[in-house]
């Protein structure tokens, strides 16, 4: 009698679960970032036996991500249900409570549920895992029903290449740059642009006159007989910038945030100095020493002063250094050593330090992008 509505189930189920892992697999880096938000805010509310976990973010979040992926490829392929709605129950109820936690006490506003792809409010992320949860409920209550829609070694051959395929996506995103990059800093984006909203506040106002409340997108004049009472926002998501912590400064020049905007530059961002990779390091010299002052390059960090500019020493580099919060830095590129090239404020090029290009590369993008 139900078997009709096992079909629109199982494609939103695992429809919604290989979205949300594809969106996360082309950028491990960023569910490594939010998992150690989490595991901190657990250190200090639970126990600081959690900090434990965020050197094993990364390979935690590949794992989830993966799970994510393979559990809704199962379900469309209806394998072995009834295992695979218990697995999927379980990384629910893991998920909700995740959402609810950082719903109702506030303390990480962005679950990253579906990556930088889909932003969602903490509220708006649990309402989605509550639908999930009352969905897979479903599928949990008919699983013995579900027939499997391949021979069992079809599937799992399916289910393996879909695991291989996944481990190496993420594993290049990991090494290089997400393959498809969802935030305001990719390749093609204006920093400036995006600091700026999408649209203006459009308001409404509330005035009460002859005991009748009267809603207006003007204000009414109170010599007319019209008393305000309030008004709201009708517009105010699309009020935001995409980009709101952009700045950077450092003793010498103060705020250096719109001028590192204008014309081209080539920024080195490195988060913590003491963390960096430097293996790349005499590739990276050689670029900025070969762009023979033609581009001005900026170095961004979130390190001590002291600590960067013995690392400029160390490696002979003569190039200014500005800081930055370390957030902004992680959104900006997946790599640290990571750099970007800019014009006039324009994402021309961005490059981990795996891929360091050469002077004359950086140099004829910039001819070509002008």
């Amino acid at each position: 009698m139900m078997k009709w509505l096992d079909y629109p189930v199982r494609w939103l189920v695992g429809g919604l679960f290989i979205f949300s892992g594809f969106v996360k697999l082309v950028d491990p880096r960023g569910t490594e970032i939010k998992l150690s938000e989490y595991f901190e805010v657990f250190a200090s509310d639970f126990g600081s036996f959690f900090h434990l976990f965020i050197p094993a973010a990364l390979p935690i979040g590949v794992f989830l991500i993966i799970l994510e992926i393979v559990l809704g490829v199962a379900v469309l392929l209806r394998y072995k249900m009834v295992w695979t709605s218990r697995a999927l129950a379980v990384l629910i109820v893991f998920f909700t409570f995740l959402t609810f936690y950082s719903a109702w006490f506030n303390k990480v506003t962005d679950c990253g549920c579906f990556g930088d792809a889909i932003p969602l409010t903490p509220w708006q992320s649990f309402g989605k895992d509550v639908l999930l949860t009352v969905l897979i409920g479903y599928l949990l209550w008919r699983s013995k029903h579900i027939p499997d829609a391949l021979p069992a070694k079809v599937s799992v051959a399916v289910l393996g290449t879909v695991s291989l395929v996944s481990l190496f996506t993420a594993v290049y995103a990991i090494r290089h740059l997400p393959p498809i990059d969802f935030r305001p800093y990719a390749v093609g984006e204006n920093i400036r642009d995006n600091m700026q909203p999408p649209e203006q506040p459009v308001f409404v106002y509330t005035f009460e006159k002859d005991g009748k409340k009267i809603k207006s997108e003007r204000y009414l004049p109170e010599k007319d007989g019209y008393k305000y009472v309030g008004h709201e926002i009708t517009n105010a998501d699309r009020t935001i910038p995409r980009i709101t912590d952009y700045n950077i400064w450092n003793e010498e020049m103060g705020d250096y945030t719109e001028q590192s905007l204008q014309g081209a530059k080539l920024l080195l961002i490195i988060y913590e100095v003491k963390k960096a990779d430097k293996s790349h390091m005499d590739d990276i010299v050689s670029l900025i020493k070969g762009l023979d002052d033609q581009v001005e390059v900026l170095a961004l960090t979130a390190s001590f002063g002291d600590d960067f500019k013995e690392f400029l020493q160390e490696y002979g580099l003569d190039i200014p250094f500005f800081y930055a919060d370390a957030t902004v830095l992680k959104a900006m590129i997946r790599s640290s050593p990571g750099i970007m090239l800019l014009n006039d404020g324009t994402v021309l090029g961005k490059w981990h330090y795996n891929d360091t290009p050469t002077a004359d590369e950086v140099k004829t993008l910039l001819l070509t992008k002008r």
